[in-house]
């Protein structure tokens, strides 16, 4: 089955550093992925698919091990509950908020995560509680996103011509809400392996998903979408999806859950260095900008250079 819990350890070392940096490439790539597939599928059948495929390839990747059905069997729950709010509410409330508004102020807003981990946290456990460091390192990542994508994500947010619903403003925050849920319930599950609880949550997610899906899209009546775009939901589910799963699980369990949220800061500056490297893309004066403060609130966050520089 299961090895006891071990106590985490919120200092990050440099393998969680390199851990949570993987995992923001991987996560940046899906923006890839999801740009050429979203074209050809409708998103909550994109969003089965990413789910159901990328469960399925943990199931065959774990083939029985670690005491997995055993795990699902007994605590089933507590996956149904990791699924919905860590993949069915957020996904649904961010895809219903970009009906109103752009991607920019998505991905924005969607970076308040490791701000409400950090709150939620402090009141739900008592390894990680609220200090200086924590608020300063996210409110500078959290700048340093709004710099990075740009002031015109905001634009029509604030002046009398503005036509966006408040629900469409709100409706992601909640979706940030729910990963900060997520991230401090899912400390429940560091005893297990991570492929485990990927497979689980991923596995209940998925069932959600099936009746959604259905109604929304009537997929069965869709035409099938060119190659490019399977090997893109391909890449979704099993890199972004399943791989990047397993990594967020292990950070959690190793680092915690303000830790692992992190990665929501370091999301959007990869996306923009892989459109760099690979699409042909500009790295402007700002982008640099937004990076520098978003490294500034890590390495607040972090702590060490700031221990280096006052014992010397």
């Amino acid at each position: 089955m299961s090895s006891p819990a071990k106590a985490i350890n919120t200092q990050m070392t440099m393998r969680n550093w390199a851990l949570l940096t993987l995992l923001g490439l991987i996560w940046g790539g899906s923006f890839f992925f999801a740009r050429v597939a979203v074209a050809h599928v409708p998103p909550f059948t994109l969003v089965l698919l990413r789910l159901g495929l990328a469960a399925l390839a943990l199931h065959i990747y774990i083939r029985g091990r670690y005491g997995i059905y055993p795990a699902i069997k007994e605590r089933w729950p507590e996956f149904m509950l990791m699924g919905l709010i860590n993949n069915a509410i957020p996904h649904a409330f961010i895809f219903l908020g970009q009906t109103h508004i752009g991607a920019g102020l998505a991905a924005i807003l969607n970076a308040t995560t490791p701000v409400w981990t950090v709150l939620i946290a402090n009141m739900a456990t008592d390894d990680e509680k609220l200090s200086a460091a924590k608020i300063s390192g996210c409110l500078l990542g959290l700048a340093g996103t709004i710099v990075l994508i740009g002031p015109s994500a905001l634009s029509g947010l604030f002046g009398h011509s503005s036509t966006i619903p408040l629900w469409a403003l709100v409706l992601p925050v909640l979706a940030a809400v729910s990963y900060g849920l997520a991230a401090t319930y899912g400390k429940r599950f560091r005893s297990l392996a991570p492929p485990v609880t990927a497979a689980g949550q991923l596995t209940a997610s998925t069932l959600m998903m099936i009746p959604i899906a259905a109604l929304a899209d009537t997929p069965w009546m869709l035409p099938m979408p060119p190659v490019a775009a399977v090997l893109a939901i391909l890449g979704l589910a099993l890199v972004s999806t399943a791989y990047g799963y397993i990594l967020y699980f292990r950070i959690m369990a190793e680092a915690g859950a303000t830790n692992a949220s992190l990665v929501t800061l370091l999301v959007p500056p990869s996306a923009i260095l892989l459109g760099y490297l690979f699409l042909g893309e500009t790295l402007q004066a700002v982008d640099i900008a937004g990076m520098a403060l978003i490294a500034a609130g890590l390495a607040v966050l972090d702590g060490r250079a700031l221990k280096l520089r006052y014992s010397s």
